[in-house]
């Protein structure tokens, strides 16, 4: 025992390293050791350890080191899978490319109804089990959209602005995006509309001629797409894609009745009613998305472009809205059949009025929410002219750490403009310069570290682990 310690107590002797100071290995790639780190063996020793059994050790540690980077590149560019399945699909249609082929519903509209002899109408399309795998597709199609253009074009774009903040980022990214869908959709569905007899929301004319069985290709892709893009904004909900929102509950309720507003008006052939709906929402959310993104941009249109965006929502999602309930209480059983009847899909009765109205209802009750909301901002907006304010509507909950970042981003750029530089710098001067009549000073956290005197007549002794081993030696 003596021996073993006189052998660590030795100057030149290797000390056994308690821990790593870690509490475990660091995670990463690096499984496969570097030749440096490989122990030296002899060829014969290699062969004796390659075995049958290691063999198939190595071949479950690639297929997990695959899928660990398989999953790290997905969280990084989550865009990447959903263009993987599109192309997969796609491929699968080549395969076969011709209508009998089951890929070729989820392309392409289905039931096509042929033309009469000598009519010049555009051609009809029917209703069925079939359009669920064209929307399957295009919620992974738009997810697709979604990802990579807030990824690889918005999201450059933000830092090119200027937005440092991820949360400014994110928020930026999302409503952008939103942004151009509606910039598109807007339009499109005003084009279809004014292909029907509903134009310009004209409700008499949603219950003439029901049941609606078929609709032109223009008007049955614009319903069947925008059913695609809510039930993906629901799934990017329930995944918590999106950081969640100070109004998520009332968000949460909105997409659950859009989807059931969208299924049941499908279903039952209120498809003229649906596309009004549509409308209203589609035109009213491209102006507050683009409201959002000049607010971020901090461009001198805010004020004005947010009092348009005020005068849009409430036409639309009110007045329009509000229109169309009274003529389900007006006109709903007094055009057309009034009867419930499954032979001849009849379904405009009793029983779908009153599920239409509360549906309708509860949607207004939830924009009626947000327009407080609104009416809030627009009255702290006047009241604070000049001032930046918060959009209550859809801002989100900053959590703990976003908030303690944030407060560590400003705290440590005061720091740096207003304390002087440490490393490489003494007393504030550059290039180890010291200032004029300045001694050099040791510094710790930024405070100075006390000088601790010198014996009279005799160097200062380092203390290193060499000189407390003999002093601990001599002492013994």
């Amino acid at each position: 025992m003596k021996s073993s310690k006189r052998s660590r107590n030795k100057p030149g002797a290797l000390r056994r390293r308690k821990s790593s100071g870690i509490g475990g290995e660091l995670p990463g790639d690096n499984i496969g050791g570097s030749l440096a780190t490989l122990s030296p063996r002899s060829p014969q020793e290699l062969q004796h350890r390659t075995s049958e059994k290691s063999g198939k050790r190595s071949k479950r540690r690639t297929v997990k080191r695959f899928f660990r980077r398989w999953k790290a590149m997905s969280f990084k560019h989550t865009w990447v899978n959903p263009l993987i399945l599109c192309l997969l699909i796609v491929s699968l249609y080549l395969v076969y490319p011709y209508p009998s082929n089951p890929i070729s519903a989820a392309l392409f509209l289905s039931y096509p109804i042929p033309l009469q002899p000598g009519s010049d109408g555009p051609i009809q399309y029917g209703k069925g089990s079939r359009d669920f795998a064209f929307v399957g597709f295009y919620i992974i199609f738009l997810t697709f959209t979604r990802e990579f253009f807030m990824q690889r074009v918005i999201r450059p774009m933000a830092i090119r602005a200027g937005i440092r903040s991820r949360t400014k980022q994110a928020r930026f990214m999302e409503q952008s995006y939103t942004a151009i869908y509606f910039g598109i959709f807007g339009p499109y569905g005003l084009w279809v509309m004014s292909r029907t007899s509903i134009w310009y929301f004209n409700t008499t004319a949603m219950y003439e001629g029901y049941p609606h069985l078929t609709h032109e290709a223009v008007f049955k892709a614009y319903y069947l797409l925008q059913a695609a893009y809510w039930a993906q904004q629901m799934i990017v909900m329930c995944l918590m894609l999106e950081k969640p929102r100070k109004d998520f509950k009332e968000l949460v309720m909105h997409h659950f009745i859009t989807l059931a507003l969208i299924w049941l008006s499908y279903r039952f052939h209120f498809t003229h009613m649906g596309i009004a709906i549509y409308i209203t929402m589609d035109i009213s959310d491209f102006f507050l998305a683009t409201s959002k993104v000049i607010n971020y941009l901090d461009w001198p249109i805010v004020g004005p472009y947010f009092v348009l965006f005020v005068f849009v929502w409430t036409y639309l999602r009110h007045f329009i809205n509000l229109k169309v309930l009274y003529s389900i209480l007006t006109e709903f059983n007094t055009v057309g059949p009034f009867e419930l009847n499954w032979e001849t899909q009849q379904y405009k009765c009793r029983l779908s009025q009153v599920i239409t109205f509360g549906l309708l209802a509860a949607l207004q009750a939830v924009n009626l929410f947000w327009l407080f909301m609104i009416a809030r901002i627009a009255y702290r907006f006047v009241a604070n002219w000049g001032k930046e304010i918060a959009d209550e509507r859809s801002d989100y909950e900053d959590t703990g750490d976003e908030a303690i970042n944030e407060r560590e981003d400003s705290t440590n750029a005061n720091v740096e403009k207003t304390q002087p530089k440490l490393n490489g710098h003494a007393n504030g001067a550059s290039n180890g310069k010291l200032a004029a009549g300045a001694t050099p000073q040791v510094m710790l956290n930024g405070e100075p570290v006390a000088r601790t005197p010198s014996p009279a007549g005799r160097p200062a002794t380092p203390d290193t682990i060499k000189t407390r081993l003999r002093k601990k030696k001599t002492r013994s």
